[in-house]
């Protein structure tokens, strides 16, 4: 072979070992995320599905998001799935925060790392937990009731107790009412967190406690379903206050119900700051084991002026 042809071979050959060096390159540094939703077509998820998936493209991460919909095994399954596929990164919010645990610890033994967002996990090992200071708004939750209560009556709870984010908002309300002795929580019932089925234990409650004077609703549909039983059976002073602040609940505020006051979480916030504490994971950073996110609470007055 003449030298210069040798020459323009061996130039060929170092060009193509480079463009293969920088491609390998740029498939290492390419991130794979896994996300479990608890569910669906609620529009806190909704708004930290979309957080998640804009932060993500913000930094060239691909985001494969699911949602169990209440199913445990069906999250399970779906982090064993992220495994097969050799994610980089799992994000969960649990359906049950204990029972998620078997699904974290195959995620661990095969070292994909676990956040967890807005509801905590009990068992495993979780990188970080970022999710709104849940104990902060219950006690705001609390605080507001006792207000409008003029510091006494009977209040209840609508629980939802397999999930550690309530149990967390359940503690800051009864910190808060436990400052007013004349208040006393008569009920604690588990409404499940979903409409129908808080309706039916509050009805059950009010027909028990036909003095009854508050409500605190665990999240929206909590509140609004006590808000349906409560205008069923005509109880016009009973007052509620709820949590997250979707539409439905603010436009139940605005219409002067019995639904006074709610909780505001920022789902979007959540959503951001779970993509940066990943990215800096990968980066090395030493990472918190909880990132609360402050909340706030809205009722009549402050929707009015936001408007």
């Amino acid at each position: 072979m003449k030298p210069k042809i040798l020459l323009l071979f061996l130039f060929a050959i170092s060009i193509l070992a480079f463009s293969s060096c920088n491609k390998s390159s740029e498939k290492k540094s390419y991130k794979v995320i896994g996300v479990t939703l608890l569910k669906r077509g609620d529009i806190f998820y909704l708004d930290l599905e979309e957080a998640l998936k804009k932060e993500a493209a913000k930094l060239n991460y691909e985001i494969i998001v699911t949602s169990a919909d209440f199913d445990l095994g069906k999250q399970i399954a779906q982090i064993e799935d992220f495994i097969s596929r050799k994610v980089d990164a799992i994000v969960v919010c649990p359906v049950d925060s204990k029972g998620i645990g078997q699904g974290i610890i195959e995620a661990n033994n095969a070292n994909i790392p676990v956040f967890t967002a807005d509801i905590a996990a009990q068992e495993g090992k979780v990188v970080a937990h970022i999710a709104s200071d849940n104990v902060a708004g219950g006690r705001l939750a609390g605080e507001y009731l006792a207000k409008v209560l003029n510091g006494k009556g009977k209040v209840a709870v609508v629980n939802q107790p397999a999930i550690t984010s309530v149990l967390d908002r359940v503690q800051g309300f009864k910190e808060a009412i436990q400052k007013y002795p004349e208040i006393i929580l008569v009920a604690d019932v588990n409404g499940q967190g979903v409409r129908d089925r808080s309706l039916q234990v509050t009805s059950d409650v009010l027909q028990s406690n036909p003095d009854l004077n508050g409500i605190f609703g665990i999240n929206d549909e909590s509140a609004l379903g006590a808000l349906d039983a409560v205008q069923q059976l005509n109880k016009k002073d009973v007052a509620i206050v709820g949590y997250d602040a979707t539409p439905p609940a603010a436009d139940a505020i605005m219409k002067e119900t019995s639904l006074k006051a709610d909780v505001i979480q920022k789902p979007g916030l959540i959503g951001e700051t779970t993509i940066q504490k990943i990215k800096d994971y990968f980066e090395g950073k030493q990472v918190p084991a909880v990132v609360p996110v402050a909340v706030g609470i809205v009722d009549k007055e402050s929707l009015s002026k936001n408007k």
